[in-house]
């Protein structure tokens, strides 16, 4: 979908783009590049540090990335992101400034995109291992989501939750924890793993719980990319599921660039079918296409 430019940049952030014009996030043969973070100012085309206010002095943290056709006073779908755990062997860090998939889900275009943290126990530091302070991490989701949509034009009523392997799991697990937070999301996109598809170890994490945050989705859209995922199948009521083989290996030639094993959450990074309807099934359910 197209916007035409009706409206002025507001002077803060025309200055702000102007001087930030060297990110490299266009399309190329290679693929999509996640733009690094920055500690600058929120700008469209700029991916930024942020500290939610009960968190300053910490080194807890999100990001927030506003798509390259931004403008200040229109609304705009919002992506909100959940990464995997620290990985080294499929090269994740498991850091909020490392999350690719809604970037790659969206082409950096269109949607707000807003990577979450998860609290280590302490309230210090992210965690990139599991959960850390579950309860913590739901919080600061639901005190900050709010914040950002109203601040910057997301529409509150065309949020979706994504996540790769933990933040897969995360969508559930964080994301449908309680009726509060499951409002939030008009639909739910994950790769490679999903709660309840086994026990980890970590309290609630049997597929009866599993199945209770699943049911709190209502019926509304599932993305289910990649693997693990498949017993899904059989509690098709509780969601309106799509599932989508993403073959890694037909994408990349791995070991390729970053992407050095098929467990990865840069396959939207090239062009491929399974991104395109990826991206499909994401602008028809946001009202984009």
């Amino acid at each position: 979908m197209h916007f035409n430019v009706k409206k002025l940049w507001h002077l803060v952030l025309s200055f702000l783009v102007v001087v930030n014009i060297g990110y490299t996030n266009e399309p190329t043969k290679e693929g999509l590049t996640t733009p690094a973070m920055s500690n600058g100012d929120p700008a469209r085309g700029m991916r930024v540090r942020q500290v939610a206010p009960e968190y300053k002095g910490t080194e807890v943290y999100h990001t927030l990335y506003l798509p390259k056709d931004w403008e200040a006073g229109k609304k705009y779908p919002v992506l909100v992101e959940y990464t995997g755990n620290r990985f080294a062997d499929a090269g994740s860090s498991g850091e909020v400034k490392d999350a690719n998939f809604g970037y790659g889900l969206s082409g950096g275009k269109d949607f707000i995109w807003v990577c979450m943290p998860y609290i280590k126990k302490g309230g210090q530091k992210n965690e990139v291992m599991w959960w850390g302070d579950r309860d913590a991490t739901i919080q600061y989701c639901k005190d900050n989501l709010p914040r950002i949509c109203e601040e910057f034009g997301g529409d509150i009523s065309n949020i979706f939750i994504c996540g790769f392997s933990r933040g897969a799991i995360a969508c559930s697990y964080i994301g449908l924890s309680d009726d509060q937070i499951a409002s939030f999301w008009k639909g739910m996109i994950t790769h490679d793993h999903f709660d309840g598809h086994k026990e980890w170890g970590y309290p609630q994490d049997g597929r009866p719980y599993a199945l209770k945050r699943i049911a709190r989705l209502k019926g509304k859209p599932v993305l289910v990319c990649g693997k693990h995922a498949e017993y899904l199948k059989n509690y098709q009521s509780l969601a309106h599921f799509t599932f989508l083989p993403v073959p890694v290996r037909e994408i990349f030639q791995i070991p390729e660039g970053k992407v050095i094993h098929p467990h990865t959450d840069m396959w939207a990074h090239r062009q491929s079918t399974a991104r395109q309807i990826a991206r499909d099934w994401l602008l028809q359910n946001a009202g984009l296409n």
